[in-house]
């Protein structure tokens, strides 16, 4: 995969620290409890050392996943965005127009979409669906209840 991986800078710089944490405190602890299993003798009825061994291949598959979404990131700040189309990084108000109700979403990437924050992935079907939208149209999204029509009340960059 080489595709970019688009992201806020607050999520580049969270993802940046968790890489950094990952490396200098959680691979030397595991290293050292495989290391302290071992002394234990006989390996193959150690459930420490298989725990540990499971934690370091754990450990080391996040440090490869984040340095992989890291040297694909495209970090782009919302706030340098100027377009009145709905893009990555908007904050749109939406108007449901089965309940009357608005809710508001941020159009984030994966490792950002919190949907308890408003924060949608720009993948998820909501987001792939308001992508490319403007203010007062009408978007029919399907979800699992069925379609929803939503109309875009307003897109903001902040």
């Amino acid at each position: 995969m080489s595709d970019s991986v688009p992201m806020t800078p607050e999520c580049y710089a969270r993802l940046q620290e968790e890489l950094k944490n990952r490396i200098k405190v959680d691979r030397p602890k595991v290293v050292q409890d495989i290391a302290e299993a071992r002394s234990h003798g006989d390996l193959s009825e150690n459930a420490e050392y298989d725990a540990a061994k499971d934690r370091q291949a754990h450990i080391e598959g996040r440090i490869a996943e984040l340095n992989d979404k890291l040297a694909r990131a495209e970090v782009i700040d919302p706030k340098s965005i100027n377009t009145d189309k709905i893009v990555f990084g908007a904050t749109v108000t939406l108007f449901d127009t089965d309940s009357d109700n608005e809710v508001v979403y941020q159009i984030v990437g994966e490792d950002e979409a919190d949907i308890k924050q408003g924060k949608i992935s720009v993948t998820s079907p909501v987001g792939k669906a308001l992508i490319g939208h403007t203010l007062d149209d009408e978007v029919r999204i399907n979800v699992p209840s069925g379609t929803r029509i939503y109309e875009v009340t307003e897109i903001e960059y902040k």
